[in-house]
């Protein structure tokens, strides 16, 4: 089953599962957005759950795979732009946009790698990157999640990444914090930076 036909069929019960549990980890990564001005990319922002927590002030572009999700999000904010696509080949030239959002979509997609160094292709130098997702540490052997990911990727989601191997394919990013978050810290809160002139 594609990615896209999983997240059809899911998409009236995603916000149920998962949105009261990560408001406040979403409510925090998204306040680094909070000086006015800039344009912003929402990559994989599925039914609009980080909708309510985008601050005013900033133009807004969200992009998910598929057209169920999108449907469900509330039409009210101006500021907001939806777009059918691929976050593993995003639909933007290169320099685009002032910061991207990565909220649980790192480990949902395929190629973890391939959608972090698209997200570093469209950011402008100096933007920032703000990802909030489920991860391995390099080297944990996470022995269950691993054990668990073959039938919980053909469902929803991967188990199995680990952000340094994601980061390892975009070198213009620079890692700026690293915050523990949800579920004793496999789920983590991270900012990167794209430097200058890359």
């Amino acid at each position: 089953m594609s990615l896209a036909t999983t997240y059809r069929f899911i998409a009236p019960f995603y916000d149920a599962a998962i949105e009261r549990a990560t408001a406040s980890a979403r409510r925090a990564s998204l306040a680094h957005l909070g000086r006015p001005g800039l344009r912003v990319l929402v990559s994989g922002i599925g039914t609009g759950l980080d909708v309510p927590h985008l601050p005013q002030g900033n133009r807004y572009v969200g992009i998910d795979l598929t057209r169920a999700m999108l449907d469900r999000i509330p039409k009210e904010r101006r500021d907001l732009r939806l777009v059918q696509g691929d976050a593993m080949r995003l639909p933007f030239a290169a320099a685009t946009f002032d910061a991207v959002v990565l909220h649980l979509i790192l480990a949902v997609v395929p190629d973890p790698r391939r959608c972090l160094a698209e997200a570093a292709r469209v950011l402008k130098p100096g933007g920032e990157v703000l990802v909030f997702d489920k991860f391995l540490r390099p080297g944990e052997r996470g022995t269950l999640r691993r054990a668990l990911n073959p039938l919980s990727q053909r469902l929803a989601t991967r188990l199995d990444v680990v952000f340094e191997d994601a980061l390892a394919a975009a070198p213009s990013l620079a890692l700026v914090s690293d915050e523990r978050s949800l579920a004793g810290g496999w789920f983590r809160r991270i900012r990167l930076a794209k430097r200058a002139g890359r």
